[in-house]
C-alpha cells in the first residue's frame, strides 16, 4: 500500500468514528474545533486519543502543529472503541494515545504499536455546589441521609465503573447507591451540571472536570484518598502504531508531548503528567512499563 493510500485509509477511518459517535458524549468534539483533521499540509501525522484527553491535546497539538510545521490530525473519542478497531485493523492511524494500561499492553502483544510509553494519569475527587451546601466533606457524608447523589450509571466505561470501582473499595456502595438520584443523562458531562445547577448535591469526577470552564466557577471539591481509586483508569499512554510511514515523524510527537512542554498542557486540565514527581511515583506503582 502506497503512503498516500495509507493515508487515505486512516482518514477515512476517522470519519467512520466521527460519523458513529457523533451522538453521544464519549466523542471529544462537545467544543467546536475539538475533533479535527487539518491536511492542508504535506507533512500530517495522524493521532488517536481517549475523549478525555481532549482537553489537553488541542491545545497541545496547536503548539506542536506552530513548533514543528506538521500538521496533526486528532480524533478523540471513546478509546475502548478506538482501540477496538486497531486491534482488529479495522482502523488506522500513526499515534494512539488511550486510556488504560492494559489495551496499550494489548496492542503491542498483538504487533500493532511499536511502542508506548507513560503520558499521564487521573484522579477523582468529589464535586458539590459552589458553597457545599448539604456540607460533604468525604465518601461518608454522601451516604447520610437525604443526601443527594449524582451519578451517570449508563456512561461509557470508565465513567461510571470507576465511580462504583471507588464505592466498592471505601466500603460505601450500599450507603451512597441508594442515595443516587433517577437522572437519565448517560455521560459524565451532561450529569454534572445535576451538581451545578444545584439539582444534586455531590457526585465523584475525575479532577480533570473541574477545570472545565463550564463547570469550575459552580463547583466546590472535595478530594479523596487515592487509596479507593481503582488502577485501571487512573493511567493513559501514548504510543507509535506498527503501520506508521515516517517514524521519525510520530517519535518527535511522542517525545515532545511527553516532553516539560507538552507535559505542561496535560497539567493545566488537572491531570497528572508523566514527567512530574506524582507521576514518576505513579509509574513504579502502577508498573507503567512497555511490554516485550
Amino acid at each position: 500500500m502506497s503512503q498516500k493510500e495509507k493515508k487515505g485509509r486512516q482518514e477515512s477511518s476517522r470519519r467512520a468514528f466521527l460519523k458513529g459517535l457523533a451522538g453521544g458524549c464519549a466523542l471529544a468534539a462537545a467544543s467546536p474545533g475539538l475533533v479535527q483533521a487539518q491536511t492542508t499540509q504535506s507533512r500530517v501525522l495522524h493521532v488517536w486519543s481517549c475523549g478525555g484527553l481532549a482537553e489537553a491535546m488541542k491545545p497541545a497539538h496547536d503548539a506542536y502543529m506552530a513548533k514543528s510545521g506538521i500538521t496533526v490530525a486528532y480524533t478523540g473519542a471513546f478509546a475502548g472503541a478506538l482501540g477496538k478497531s486497531l486491534l482488529t485493523g479495522r482502523g488506522e492511524t500513526d499515534v494512539f494515545a488511550g486510556r488504560v494500561l492494559a489495551l496499550a499492553q494489548n496492542l503491542r502483544k498483538a504487533g500493532k504499536m511499536q511502542y508506548f510509553v507513560p503520558l499521564c494519569f487521573t484522579s477523582y475527587v468529589i464535586v458539590t455546589p459552589k458553597g457545599n451546601p448539604a456540607n460533604i466533606h468525604s465518601l461518608e457524608d454522601m451516604g447520610r441521609q437525604g443526601v443527594r447523589v449524582a451519578m451517570a450509571p449508563k456512561a461509557s466505561p470508565p465513567g461510571s465503573q470507576s465511580v462504583v470501582g471507588i464505592l466498592k473499595k471505601s466500603g460505601l456502595t450500599e450507603a451512597v447507591m441508594k442515595n443516587v438520584l433517577d437522572v437519565k443523562a448517560s455521560c459524565i458531562q451532561r450529569t454534572i451540571t445535576e451538581v451545578t445547577e444545584g439539582r444534586a448535591d455531590a457526585m465523584i469526577v475525575e479532577r480533570r472536570l473541574t477545570t472545565d470552564p463550564r463547570y469550575k466557577d459552580h463547583l466546590d471539591i472535595v478530594d479523596i484518598p487515592e487509596a479507593f481509586f481503582p488502577p485501571g483508569p487512573l493511567t493513559f499512554t501514548v504510543g507509535v502504531m506498527a503501520n506508521i510511514s515516517d517514524k521519525a515523524l510520530g517519535d518527535a510527537y511522542v517525545q515532545w508531548i511527553t516532553g516539560p512542554e507538552g507535559q505542561e498542557y496535560f497539567a493545566r486540565v488537572g491531570f497528572i503528567p508523566a514527567l512530574s514527581p506524582k507521576g514518576k511515583e505513579l509509574i513504579e506503582k502502577l508498573g507503567v512499563h512497555d511490554v516485550a
